[in-house]
């Protein structure tokens, strides 16, 4: 079955300060889930209720009655976390694609490198194809 991704990095400097809360924010951000539209950091709060139930997953109604969002909003955040390949839900229960971010990195590389290896085998196709 192919899953459309995507996925998205964002070289961005690291916080100095070192706290948790921090670096979660720029964890988040550098995988391009907190953007300058999440005034309420909606989407972060999110992100770190989603780490709290990485083991059983929780619903889009739990989640919102938890943080006080709309479930509009929660489906919303939860939509672009699994097209980012963040997420995944498993009976209408969404948690962490892997139970620890260390995972969930090497599973993003891979994506990654899987879809890089893709453009450049196409690459080489229309290459090919426009030198003839």
């Amino acid at each position: 079955m192919f899953v459309e991704r995507k996925i998205i990095i964002i070289k961005m400097r690291k916080p100095v300060s070192g706290d948790l809360n921090s670096e979660l924010q720029w964890f988040g951000s550098s995988l391009g889930l907190f953007g300058e539209r999440d005034k309420d950091k909606s989407c972060y709060r999110l992100f770190v209720e989603l780490l709290k139930f990485s083991d059983k997953g929780v619903s889009s109604d739990e989640l919102a009655y938890r943080l006080g969002l709309s479930r509009s909003a929660v489906v919303h955040h939860l939509n672009n976390m699994m097209k980012s390949g963040i997420i995944v839900s498993e009976k209408n229960r969404y948690m962490l694609r892997m139970a620890r971010l260390e995972e969930l990195v090497g599973e993003l590389k891979s994506d990654m490198e899987r879809m890089m290896d893709e453009l450049k085998k196409t690459a080489i196709d229309i290459d090919s194809n426009i030198k003839k």
